[in-house]
């Protein structure tokens, strides 16, 4: 009995140890699996091989893939999600989705009617790819704010949001992301979670540049983020620069974009293929780098796993995978997470004693 007890204080405060040694990390010091369009919902096998069948050139395969909902994954212990938006300033835009006139639905489309109200929204693809455990951003905001109220002392959660506005080939117009929406986008995030967002402003500090600020890892340690979450704007080219125009360094701004080393802005990274040789000696800088362990059900149908093998070793920070549970979809026993059946843990390259 009494070596038991000495096993378990030996073992605890190990624990308490290592849990300290953590929390004095900074947040780019750690590695974290998360999900990919964590909100998404199949879509129903009719509608699916009716699309399939119509257009046998457009291959759906890559769509076969589903999340349990953003709270049972944060339980879990992902630390990364990524939300879709779609703008809708008058709402109803997106509110009867053409699918559903394709093939009858056995499925109750929005019993909340959340898609006829104004604002954003939250979906994959306009018309066909509709099925959401979340039908607003507001939503999504909430959940994350009840999850978070209720857990205060969580690993920071990194977010990747992708604004989208392309039409569907069914006929369904966007609508298109304008200076203004961006601004409403940024009032919606801080609505949502006030003092629970971690924003460039913060990170910049002192510096005169968010960039200087991140090569001099000015990221703040993981104890000061706990409870906390970063977005990160998931666009290149016009979306990206229009969301940082008039804010230089993202001064006001309340996410982080995907912009190149060299400018002001740089912080945050997306280098999607694992296997980049440059993504190692960014972490090194200072940058947050987003890469991806699988894409389009491939790596899943193949039980392959060295594209996660590469994004570990490369120490970006943010692993996504549509698999952090095996598929229900297909025979696969393809599963993402660490040896210890977690998803969060110290950076291999940058976190090194």
């Amino acid at each position: 009995m009494k070596q038991i007890l000495f096993t378990f204080l030996i073992s605890s405060a190990f624990i308490c140890t290592s849990n300290a040694q953590n929390e004095q990390l900074k947040i780019n010091q750690l590695q974290v699996i998360g999900s990919h369009n964590s909100y998404r919902q199949a879509m129903e096998a009719d509608l699916y091989n009716a699309i399939q069948a119509k257009d046998t050139s457009r291959s759906l395969k890559g769509l076969q893939y589903t999340h349990i909902s953003i709270t049972e994954q944060l339980n879990k212990g992902l630390r990364n999600l990524e939300i879709d938006v779609q703008a809708d300033a008058k709402g109803g835009k997106f509110a009867h989705p053409k699918g559903l006139d394709i093939v009858k639905s056995k499925a109750t489309y929005d019993p909340n009617g959340e898609m006829k109200k104004p604002g954003f929204k939250v979906f994959h693809m306009i018309d066909i790819d509709f099925r959401t455990s979340c039908y607003t951003l507001q939503n999504c905001l909430a959940e994350l704010k009840n999850w978070s109220d209720a857990n205060p002392d969580h690993t920071p959660v990194f977010i990747t949001l992708e604004p989208k506005d392309d039409d569907s080939f069914l006929g369904t117009k966007s609508e298109k992301f304008t200076a203004e929406l961006f601004d409403a986008l940024d009032n919606e995030l801080r609505k949502g979670l006030g003092d629970k967002l971690i924003t460039p402003d913060m990170v910049r500090g002192k510096y005169k540049t968010l960039e200087e600020a991140v090569l001099n890892n000015n990221w703040p340690t993981v104890e000061k983020a706990k409870g906390k979450f970063l977005f990160i704007l998931d666009n290149n080219g016009a979306k990206r620069d229009l969301y940082a125009l008039n804010h230089p360094s993202l001064k006001g701004r309340a996410a982080f974009i995907n912009a190149e080393p060299g400018k002001p802005e740089a912080a945050t990274l997306f280098r999607n293929n694992p296997e980049d040789n440059t993504i190692t000696d960014l972490v090194k800088k200072g940058y947050i780098i987003r890469t991806r362990a699988d894409a389009d059900t491939k790596e899943a149908r193949n039980n392959d796993y060295s594209h996660f093998e590469a994004a570990k070793k490369s120490g970006a920070q943010v692993i996504t995978t549509d698999y952090y549970l095996p598929s229900t979809l297909f025979k696969s026993s393809y599963q993402v997470k660490y040896d210890d059946g977690t998803y969060v843990r110290p950076n291999p390259v940058n976190a090194k004693k």
